[in-house]
């Protein structure tokens, strides 16, 4: 997610604090945060699909080939 979009979510975050949003605002920011939401799963599933365990006998084990293609969302 690039970093417009982070700050529109906190620009509609502030403008909802002090003095509302309109319909087509709580959209968008519904929208953008599903959005940043997706992104954080993403990176996080990429961050551990890249962890490799070692097994008390020695042997490596990569998550992401073990875990990988299991989606629990």
């Amino acid at each position: 997610m690039d970093e417009q979009k982070i700050k529109r979510i906190n620009e509609l975050y502030r403008k909802s604090k002090a003095e509302g949003l309109t319909e087509a605002e709580r959209q968008e920011q519904k929208v953008l945060r599903a959005e940043y939401l997706e992104a954080v799963k993403r990176n996080l599933r990429g961050q551990l699909n890249n962890i490799d365990i070692e097994e008390k006998d020695g042997t490596v084990i990569n998550l992401g080939e073990k875990y990988g293609n299991k989606r629990g969302n």
